[in-house]
């Protein structure tokens, strides 16, 4: 079953059938002759044109689609649609492509237009061309078409009319009921054309921003954000998600790392590479600046005996089976990805993330996790972090019936925060079930979702599995905090392991405090432990000059704080708070910029403080730069 939904935020169960056609492959001889294509534009006036075939996708309504002689918009005959309400059993949404497999050289248009109405104002979920079941090098599509009951005309640009000499797929659309009812549309007077009516284009890659990617040798990592923005000839403002194939991508550094004809970017060396791109002529908004390291830096070890562990990913465990660690959940799932080993370890590589789902409920059984008490995951982000940012992990549990979608399901969303992520570290979730009341039963667990809904588009995750630990309240962490990865030399550290810290700091001068303080071996790891906090000084031997750094890091965690706040301070004294999320699930890690320290001197920090309340842990807490 395909489940369709207006502004969908998680689809728990969606499927794509992908039909594959297969062609000989001849030596081709020097003397050939390049095949040319009919220049013809017309897809469907009053009839099919000529080779245009009708291949609905699997799951969908297959008879959606007819030709109606009673409404058009001119002519005789126009193209009807009709899409099915939620629960229809002939399938419970419509959608398919119209190619030709004889192919058109469509290089003389640089438009595909149409006629459209409703039964009722609506909002067509996908429409566009360049999906053949083939390659689908040359793929467009506009999302969320406002239809209205009178009949409008609506145009879809061509990016790089130049790259369409041999083109098979000349319309898609895929569309799911309205507020869970069905209606019917029509499109009429279909055709690729040539026209003036397009103007103010302007092709974007990373959604038109300058982002920073983390990755390591040896690694591929999909382009994302690749747009094409426009003015249509109504003056409407619209934008078109493009495939790869029809950018020119630029590196600054061959030698670190390039990008493939799939739009890729291939990481050759260590080092720094900005991507840019242009469509035709014209420079493409946006760049990708590709830090490569050397070596990968595998999530922390799982610490927890296996006969207390029930584990869905990890290499440390015996893993249950799954139907899959990506349902690829056609149409609005764009991630891409699945389980990928670098330099030795099995990682979750997921690429144009907006959502995926790991399954375990139709080819192999559901899990019952009941006795566990804590749920684990670890989560790397491959891009520079955005405030609004976010990373949310929703469990599902099929109920008693033991079927996904009835009314016994119940979920439980877990969410990692801008501040909880930062660009090449692990973060942990380390959560108890008691903190998780809307999860009412966990005897026939399901499906495990990551959702971003695009904010970060690319990530590692690993150890994904369920525990039964002595500390079922989850009032102390299970495991040591995320092993930094910034170079020594680009680090001034206060208090971690993975460094040499300053010398001759007190981590626990007499401030007047309540707190309790103690360094304690967490997996062998020092740890600094607040307890009965209510605020606490850590003074340096002298001052501190922090201007060629950029950020303060700081891992933390505790299951019963309200608030907490973390300043540095220059003499005076001068000082500055930012405010940390609490409580935590599992370690947080935190870069702050250090212009929200803003007006204390970098040149002469001498102080750090916490203010805040209930029980601490803190880590690898160090000044760096990239």
């Amino acid at each position: 079953m395909i489940l369709f939904q207006k502004n969908i935020h998680t689809i728990l169960f969606l499927g794509l059938f992908v039909m594959i056609f297969h062609a000989c492959e001849r030596p081709i001889s020097a003397d050939a002759v390049p095949a040319s294509f009919p220049k013809n534009g017309e897809v469907f006036i009053d009839g099919f044109s000529s080779g245009l075939e009708y291949l609905p996708f699997a799951d969908s309504y297959f008879e959606a689609f007819s030709v109606d002689e009673d409404t058009k918009q001119d002519g005789t005959a126009s193209m009807r649609f009709d899409i099915p309400s939620v629960g229809d059993p002939n399938g419970a949404y419509s959608g398919a492509i119209f190619p030709d497999y004889g192919a058109r050289d469509l290089s003389e248009f640089d438009a595909l237009v149409f006629w459209a109405k409703a039964t009722k104002a609506a909002t067509l979920n996908e429409v566009g061309f360049g999906i053949d079941f083939e390659e689908d090098a040359f793929s467009v599509s506009l999302t969320d078409l406002a239809l209205s009951t009178n009949w409008r005309k609506y145009s879809l640009a061509i990016p790089d009319p130049s790259k369409l000499t041999q083109e098979r797929g000349l319309f898609w659309y895929a569309e799911g009921p309205e507020d869970g009812e069905g209606y019917s549309l029509w499109i009429d007077e279909l055709e690729f054309i040539s026209t003036d009516n397009i103007t103010n284009a302007q092709a974007t890659i990373a959604n038109g921003d300058d982002i920073t990617i983390g990755t390591f040798t040896g690694t591929t990592n999909p382009i994302s954000g690749l747009s094409y923005f426009y003015t249509d000839e109504n003056g409407n403002e619209q934008k078109l998600n493009i495939a790869p194939a029809y950018f020119d991508f630029i590196s600054s550094d061959p030698s670190v790392a390039t990008v493939d004809e799939n739009g890729n970017i291939l990481a050759l060396a260590s080092g720094t590479a900005v991507i840019n791109a242009k469509v035709g002529d014209s420079f493409a908004d946006g760049s990708i600046s590709v830090q490569v390291g050397g070596n990968f830096e595998s999530a922390p070890t799982p610490q927890q005996d296996e006969a207390d562990v029930i584990s869905i990913f990890s290499d440390s465990y015996a893993n249950k089976p799954v139907d899959y660690y990506n349902g690829y959940w056609a149409p609005f799932q764009t991630t891409t990805g699945d389980s990928e080993m670098i330099n030795g370890d099995n990682v979750l590589s997921y690429k144009v993330l907006n959502f995926v789902g790991i399954q375990f409920a139709v080819n192999v059984p559901t899990i019952d996790v009941s006795e566990m008490t804590h749920f684990h995951a670890d989560i790397q982000p491959l891009q520079g972090i955005q405030a609004g940012d976010f990373f949310t992990v929703t469990l599902l549990d099929a109920g008693a019936d033991n079927t996904i979608g009835t009314d016994d399901d119940s979920t439980a969303d877990i969410t990692l925060n801008a501040d909880d992520l930062s660009l090449g570290n692990w973060a942990s979730i380390d959560i108890p079930f008691s903190s998780l009341g809307s999860l009412s039963q966990r005897a026939n667990l399901a499906q495990i979702i990551f959702v971003t809904d695009g904010t970060i588009k690319e990530v590692y995750v690993d150890n994904v599995y369920f525990y039964k630990g002595d500390d079922v309240g989850g009032t102390s962490p299970s495991q040591s905090a995320p092993v930094p990865t910034q170079s020594q030399n680009n680090v001034i550290s206060i208090f971690s392991d993975a460094y040499t810290n300053l010398s001759g700091t007190d981590f626990n001068p007499n401030w007047g405090q309540n707190t309790s303080v103690s360094q304690i071996a967490i997996d062998g790891n020092n740890t600094l432990l607040y307890e009965g906090f209510n605020y606490q000084g850590v003074a340096f031997a002298s001052g501190v000059d922090v201007t060629e750094m950029e950020f303060l890091h700081i891992d933390y965690w505790s299951a019963n704080a309200s608030n907490l706040n973390a300043f540095i301070i220059s003499p005076g004294p001068v000082e500055t708070a930012v405010a940390l999320d609490v409580p935590t699930n599992g370690w947080h890690s935190i870069d702050i910029n250090l212009s929200e320290f803003t007006p204390v001197d970098l040149l002469d920090v001498f102080q750090m403080k916490f203010e805040g309340n209930g029980d601490i842990y803190l880590d690898n807490m160090y000044f760096f730069k990239n």
